[in-house]
C-alpha cells in the first residue's frame, strides 16, 4: 500500500494535514453555527432563548468533537508545530478553552437553577459563547501574520476576532432560520441579512492581509497557471454572497421548505474561504516558518496512528451524522420534566 501512494515520509504528512484540515472546517461549520447562537443571546426574549437552546441543544457537544479531533492530530502527526503554535497563542487558547467551559455548564445549569438565577446563567452562557469565538478569531489573525507579536499584527487579529464573531453569529442566524419558525425566524432573518457584511468585512480582511504578509502567498497567487486554478474561487465566493443577499431581501417564503438554503450556502462560502487559505498557507503549518513534512512524526509513528484514526474518526462521523438524523426538523418547545 505505501508503494503504491510513494514515500511514507511525503504521503502520510500530507494524510495527516487533509485530516486536520477537515477536522477544523467541520467544526468551523458546526460550532460556529451554535457558537453563533450564543452569541444572539441579548437579543432575543426570554421565551426565544428557549427555542434556540433547543436548536443547538442535541448538537453542540458533538460539533465541539470535531476540534479536539484536530488538536490531537497536531499535537500527535505535527508535535513541533503543536509546541511553537500553543506557545505563541497560549493566552488566547486559555481563553477560548475557559469561554468553552462556561458554556457548557451553563447550558445545564440554566436548565436546573431556580427562575431568578436563570438570567445570571444566560449571561454565562452568551459570554463563553463570545469569549470563545474572539478567542478563535485573535488566534487566526495572528496565525495569518506568522505567529509575530507587534502593534500591526495585533491590531489585524483584533479586527479578525470581531470578523469571526461576526461570521458566527451569522451562519447561527442562518441555522435558526432553518431550525425555527414564526417570530424566531423572522428576527434571525433580519440579523442574517445585517450580519452578511460581517461575513464579507472578515473575508476581504484575510484575503487582502494574506499576500501582503508574505511574498510567497502573492507570489502564489499571481504566476500563471495558478492564478486561473484559483480565480474559481473568489468569483464563487462572490456568487454565493450575492444569493444569500437576494435570498434573504425574499424571506421568509411562502413555503418553508427552503428554510435550510442560507445555512448551507453559508456552509459552502465557509468552505470556499478555508480551502483558499488551505492553498495559499500548504505546505506551511506555521506560516513561512515550518513545513508539515518538517513538522511530522516519523513515518512508523504516523502510520501506526493512521490506522487508530482510521477507526476512531468514522465513529466521530457517524455520531454527528446520527445526531443531526434524529434530531431533524423544527426545534420543539425546550421542555425539561
Amino acid at each position: 500500500m505505501i508503494d503504491l501512494f510513494g514515500p511514507p515520509e511525503i504521503w502520510l504528512p500530507l494524510a495527516f494535514a487533509t485530516l486536520m484540515g477537515v477536522s477544523i472546517l467541520v467544526y468551523v461549520c458546526l460550532d460556529g453555527y451554535d457558537l453563533g447562537v450564543g452569541a444572539l443571546f441579548p437579543f432575543a426574549e426570554d421565551d426565544e432563548k428557549d427555542r434556540m437552546i433547543a436548536s443547538i441543544g442535541p448538537f453542540w457537544d458533538a460539533n465541539e468533537t470535531w476540534l479536539v479531533l484536530a488538536i490531537g492530530i497536531l499535537l500527535v502527526a505535527f508535535p513541533t508545530a503543536h509546541g511553537m503554535i500553543l506557545t505563541a497563542l497560549y493566552l488566547p487558547v486559555a481563553i477560548m478553552l475557559v469561554g468553552l467551559i462556561l458554556r457548557g455548564v451553563a447550558f445545564d445549569f440554566r436548565a436546573k437553577a431556580q427562575a431568578k438565577y436563570k438570567p445570571f446563567w444566560n449571561r454565562a452562557f452568551c459570554a463563553g459563547s463570545l469569549m470563545a469565538s474572539l478567542s478563535q478569531g485573535f488566534m487566526l489573525g495572528l496565525y495569518i501574520m506568522g505567529l509575530k507579536v507587534t502593534a500591526f499584527t495585533l491590531g489585524f487579529a483584533a479586527l479578525t476576532a470581531v470578523a469571526l464573531t461576526v461570521a458566527y453569529s451569522f451562519i447561527g442566524a442562518t441555522w435558526l432560520i432553518f431550525k425555527t419558525d414564526g417570530a424566531l425566524q423572522a428576527k434571525a432573518i433580519a440579523q442574517a441579512r445585517r450580519g452578511l457584511w460581517g461575513v464579507v468585512l472578515g473575508l476581504g480582511a484575510v484575503s487582502v492581509a494574506s499576500p501582503l504578509v508574505s511574498p510567497r502567498i502573492l507570489e502564489k497567487w499571481i504566476s500563471v497557471p495558478e492564478v486561473f486554478l484559483l480565480a474559481p474561487l473568489p468569483l464563487l465566493s462572490g456568487a454565493l454572497i450575492l444569493t444569500l443577499w437576494l435570498l434573504l431581501r425574499r424571506m421568509p417564503l411562502e413555503k418553508d421548505g427552503l428554510s435550510w438554503l442560507p445555512f448551507a450556502l453559508t456552509v459552502t462560502l465557509f468552505t470556499l474561504g478555508y480551502l483558499g487559505m488551505a492553498y495559499s498557507f500548504y505546505p506551511y503549518v506555521v506560516p513561512d516558518q515550518l513545513t508539515i513534512y518538517d513538522a511530522a512524526s516519523a513515518p512508523e509513528s504516523l502510520l501506526i496512528i493512521l490506522v487508530g484514526t482510521v477507526f476512531v474518526l468514522p465513529m466521530i462521523a457517524g455520531y454527528t451524522v446520527l445526531s443531526y438524523v434524529i434530531f431533524r426538523g423544527k426545534a420543539t418547545e425546550l421542555r425539561y420534566d
